[in-house]
């Protein structure tokens, strides 16, 4: 199925009215591990969601069209590094597979690119085809072996990472 865009779409700054909305998006224990992280609890509840953003140098999002969340990402800023990554990314389970994951992530590379940094990564969780798929189909590629060891030291999973000059 192609890609499923509509002028009306836009990428927003998440509202705490979204969060409730949000963690009813994860339909298994395994799926909102994987959004979420390791110690996400399932069902997820709305103020996990909202307290997410509590780090400075998380920019959260959600896309929207003519008023209905479809997806839901996070930018974080790493100063420090100067790089960027996107994080927590998810996509309302009944839009899945129309290609709204590919232009949500293409909306936040470009606000990743507006920080100024090179570069920005993206880690999957193993065996998350879905994820790698539209990562890979928004022009991420897999970093080298090295950097994959180097940035799973102390991860609690062997993490696929990704990456994409900015420009």
């Amino acid at each position: 199925m192609g890609e499923v865009t509509g002028p009306s779409d836009t990428l927003e700054p998440f509202r705490t009215a979204h969060a409730r909305e949000l963690a009813g998006w994860a339909a298994t224990a395994a799926e909102a591990r994987r959004w979420g992280g390791q110690d996400v609890v399932w069902p997820v509840a709305a103020s996990v969601v909202s307290a997410w953003h509590a780090d400075p140098g998380v920019r959260p999002f959600v896309l929207v069209r003519s008023g209905m969340l479809l997806g839901y990402g996070e930018v974080w800023i790493d100063e420090e590094e100067r790089e960027v990554e996107l994080a927590r990314i998810i996509v309302r389970p009944e839009r899945r597979g129309r290609g709204l994951g590919r232009l949500l992530v293409r909306l936040l590379l470009e606000q990743a690119a507006q920080t100024g940094h090179q570069t920005a990564f993206v880690r999957v969780a193993p065996g998350n085809a879905a994820a790698l798929a539209c990562y890979r189909n928004a022009g991420l590629a897999p970093v080298s072996e090295e950097e994959r060891q180097a940035f799973n030291e102390g991860q609690p999973l062997e993490y696929v990472w990704l990456r994409r000059e900015l420009r």
